[in-house]
């Protein structure tokens, strides 16, 4: 059930009116959990086995910890390091929980990567793919799973006793199949306390869908007519087509991702619920470093907390902590497919990273030879493009289906110099009508606009809420008009699917 379907536009009403009616916070939560296993069993009933398996064993393990934990302490004067059954009990559980994760996604890559890796030593090899469905949103529930084990392992959170709360915790509809992947210390408790049903408050959220709406249907779809015509033809085009292909699919993929996030946050916020920020305006960061701080912060934080600091984070020598930075990289190349693409993208994240770090002094040196105003727009311009430039070049091997079609695409926008193209009416012939195209830029302009402000610290929700009541419905209905007419649906309102649920 997409969230740009009809279906969810009924389903969501129908589950946010109950929801309020019921007065029992415990039936609540049940009409919740059973309204959250309908909408994932919508995409494929087969695969709530799974979810509900991943949900039962997490459940029992974190139990199982917190029981071995309190017989050490009881049997043993003084509290030693978590070892014995609470580390075997979260070892097992994480390597199940992986393993179920790596035969749904990377079964056919390590099979072909093997047979690659053989063929080349000489050895003709044939190993038949494996013929298996991608559960939707399989990487973010399961990593949600997973961080809870880990913080109850930790002693950071206490092993939830109630499987029903823990069970919605799981599969909470908003972001279940796209995130952001929350945290039991925010989103657990919240399934604890009963939420009335507050008009400022739904407002807000209803706003936060609508901006979602506007990204995905006026923006994102609009947009990927353009990226889809020149990737799927990329040898009929060379020069600046390609350039400027790559940089709308960089407004494609924040605008569909972030789209579904905001659509999620929202969802929340009209039943009451508060999920984590997952975007801040990343494209405003000042180097990549920062474009990773801000971008798909809920992942960015799991991988720096699950991974990074236990592999020694910053608290060690200069190349231990590049290591780490790289190992972390690779790690969510291969999280967001089953591609070698996939893992260069996330190597180059990581290789820009590690390069801006080992060149900083001599940056640092050359600004103050030059007597460079670090605090000048001028310079935060620069430091902008650069920043776009390098991700933005990542984004090839994100966006390409093999790496030949990347290095082909690479190569035909730099071997030829023809910038006169994007002004000579090319740019009609990629998919959009005149008409559509300067509809993509306006919505572009807004889109940059919007974030400027946010950046700046200014709430448009909030300045809008202050409006005169006219005003303020003149604003909805006008949103609402400009998605309903300047929306992309398709034929007969084919939803388009959102970039991330394949991960």
């Amino acid at each position: 059930m997409l969230f740009n379907s009809f279906a969810y536009l009924l389903f969501f009403p129908v589950v946010a009116l109950v929801y309020y009616l019921v007065p029992w916070q415990k039936v609540r939560n049940i009409f919740l959990l059973l309204a959250s296993y309908y909408f994932y069993m919508s995409w494929d009933p087969r695969f709530i086995l799974l979810m509900l398996g991943c949900t039962v064993i997490t459940y029992l393990d974190a139990l199982f910890i917190d029981f071995s934990r309190k017989e050490d302490q009881e049997n043993i004067a003084q509290e030693q390091r978590r070892t014995g059954k609470a580390t075997l009990y979260t070892t097992v559980t994480i390597i199940f929980t992986l393993s179920v994760v790596a035969w749904f996604k990377y079964a056919n890559f390590l099979t072909e990567s093997i047979v690659a890796v053989l063929r080349a030593a000489g050895f003709s090899v044939v190993i038949p793919k494996v013929n298996v469905s991608l559960p939707v949103g399989i990487s973010f529930f399961t990593f949600q799973s997973l961080s809870y084990v880990i913080d109850v392992y930790r002693g950071t959170v206490k092993a939830e006793k109630n499987f029903l709360q823990y069970a919605l915790f799981v599969s909470f509809f908003p972001q279940l199949v796209a995130g952001p992947i929350e945290r039991s210390g925010n989103l657990l408790v919240q399934f604890k306390e009963k939420h009335r049903f507050e008009a400022d408050r739904a407002v807000k959220g209803l706003l936060l869908m609508l901006w979602g709406y506007f990204m995905k249907i006026v923006i994102a779809d609009r947009v990927a007519i353009i990226v889809d015509q020149v990737y799927n033809y990329y040898g009929s085009y060379q020069g600046a087509i390609p350039i400027f292909a790559t940089i709308l699919f960089a407004v494609q993929i924040y605008c569909d991702f972030n789209g579904y996030t905001t659509i999620a946050i929202g969802s929340a916020q009209v039943l009451g619920f508060s999920l984590m920020q997952n975007f801040r305006q990343p494209y405003l960061s000042f180097s990549v470093a920062e474009f990773w701080r801000n971008w798909h912060i809920s992942l960015t934080s799991w991988f720096r907390d699950y991974i990074y600091f236990p592999l020694g984070g910053s608290r060690c020598s200069r190349w231990k902590r590049y290591r780490n930075i790289l190992i972390v990289f690779l790690v969510s190349g291969l999280w967001h497919g089953a591609a070698w693409t996939y893992v260069i993208w996330g190597g180059l994240n990581g290789v820009f990273q590690i390069i801006g770090d080992i060149l900083k002094p001599a940056r640092e040196k050359a600004l103050q030879t030059l007597h460079i105003n670090t605090k000048s727009f001028g310079h935060h311009m620069v430091q902008l493009l650069i920043t776009f430039v390098l991700v933005d070049f990542a984004w090839i091997f994100f966006r390409a289906p093999t790496m030949k079609v990347a290095f082909d695409i690479i190569r035909n926008s730099f071997t030829v110099w023809n910038p006169w193209v994007l002004f000579d009416g090319t740019l009609y012939t990629l998919g959009l009508e005149r008409v559509d195209f300067w509809v993509m830029m306006a919505s572009l302009a807004v889109l940059l606009g919007v974030d400027i402000l946010h950046a700046r610290n200014i709430s448009i929700r909030d300045s809008l809420l202050r409006q005169p009541t006219a005003v303020r419905w003149a604003v909805y209905y006008g949103a609402l008009l400009s998605i309903l007419i300047f929306g992309v649906y398709g034929p007969a309102y084919d939803a388009t699917s959102f970039i991330y649920f394949q991960f």
